[in-house]
C-alpha cells in the first residue's frame, strides 16, 4: 500500500474529529467545568443549588412528558403517511413535498403560527364558533389552562417536526425489496401479516434513527415552548436559557444542558439495545 493512500482516511476524518472537538467537545469541558468547580476548586455546591430548586424538577417532569407524548404520536404518524404514500399513484411527489414543508419552518417561527392560530380569535377558534360547535373561544394560553397550553405544544410539534421522522420511515420503506413482500404474498400472507413480520422487523433501523434523533431534538424542545407558554410550563432547555441569559448563573445553565445531555444519551442507548435490526443478525 501506498504510504500517502495510507494516510488518506485519517486526513479524510480530520475535519469531521476537529468539528466534534471544537463545538462538542470544548464546550462539554467548559460546563463540567462551571458545573462541578467553584473558585477553581471541585465543588457540587452548583449540583445542590441546582436540584433544590423546584423547578429544576419541574423542567426534568414537563420535557420528559413532552417526549414521552410527542415522539411516540410522532413515529406513528409518520409510520401511517409513509406506508400511504410508499405506492404509485397520481400526485404523489407533491404530496411528499407538501408533507415535509413543516421541516423548512423553525421553531421559533412554527411557534408563532400556532400561538395565532390557537388564540382566542384565531382561525381554530374563529372556525369552531363559526360551526356552532362551542359557543366561547376556548382558552389555550394562560398559567390557569397549562393542560391546553401543554395540549398546544403538542399540537405544534407534532405539526412541525413529524416530517423528519416522516423522511427517514419513507427513505427505509423504499428500501425493503419488493421481492420479500412478494413472496409472502404468494404464500397468502395478508396485509397485515406482511406490515408486522416484514415491514415492521425491516423497518427498525430507520424506526431506530428517526426515534434517536427525534428524541435528541425532544430533549432540547425550547422554541415552540418559550412562544406559546413561557416559563408556565418550563423544560430543561427553557431554564438553563433563563439561568444563563437572565439569573446570569452559568454552573447551574450548565447543569441543564448537562441534563439535556446525559438524558439524550440514556435514551439513545435504549434505542440501540432495544430496536436491533433481527434480520441483519447472526443467530447462533
Amino acid at each position: 500500500m501506498n504510504i500517502k493512500s495510507k494516510y488518506i482516511p485519517y486526513l479524510l476524518l480530520t475535519p469531521a474529529v476537529v468539528y466534534l472537538l471544537f463545538f462538542i467537545g470544548y464546550p462539554l469541558i467548559q460546563a463540567l467545568y462551571l458545573a462541578f468547580t467553584k473558585n477553581g476548586a471541585f465543588s457540587l455546591d452548583t449540583v445542590r443549588r441546582a436540584i433544590s430548586d423546584p423547578t429544576f424538577w419541574e423542567a426534568l417532569k414537563y420535557t420528559i412528558l413532552l417526549a414521552l407524548v410527542i415522539v411516540p404520536v410522532q413515529l406513528i404518524l409518520a409510520l401511517v403517511l409513509a406506508l400511504a404514500v410508499n405506492r404509485a399513484f397520481k400526485g404523489k411527489d407533491l404530496t411528499i413535498y407538501a408533507l415535509v414543508i413543516p421541516l423548512t419552518i423553525s421553531d421559533v417561527a412554527a411557534g408563532l403560527i400556532w400561538y395565532t392560530m390557537l388564540s382566542d380569535y384565531g382561525f381554530i377558534n374563529k372556525l369552531l364558533l363559526n360551526l356552532g360547535i362551542i359557543s366561547s373561544p376556548i382558552h389555550f394560553f394562560g398559567y390557569e389552562y397549562r393542560m391546553m397550553e401543554f395540549l398546544a405544544i403538542v399540537i405544534a410539534e407534532v405539526w412541525r417536526a413529524t416530517a423528519i421522522v416522516f423522511v427517514i420511515i419513507l427513505a427505509g420503506l423504499q428500501m425493503i425489496s419488493r421481492e420479500y413482500l412478494e413472496a409472502a404474498e404468494v404464500f397468502g400472507a395478508g396485509y397485515w401479516t406482511r406490515l408486522r413480520r416484514i415491514v415492521i422487523p425491516m423497518l427498525k433501523p430507520s424506526i431506530q434513527s428517526a426515534l434517536i434523533i427525534r428524541t435528541l431534538f425532544a430533549m432540547q424542545v425550547f422554541g415552540v415552548v418559550w412562544i406559546l407558554a413561557g416559563r408556565d410550563i418550563p423544560v430543561l432547555a427553557g431554564e438553563g436559557f433563563y439561568q444563563l441569559t437572565e439569573i446570569k448563573d452559568y454552573g447551574v445553565a450548565s447543569i441543564y444542558a448537562l441534563t439535556i445531555a446525559l438524558l439524550s444519551i440514556f435514551l439513545g442507548a435504549l434505542y440501540v439495545k432495544f430496536l436491533k435490526a433481527e434480520y441483519l443478525e447472526v443467530r447462533t
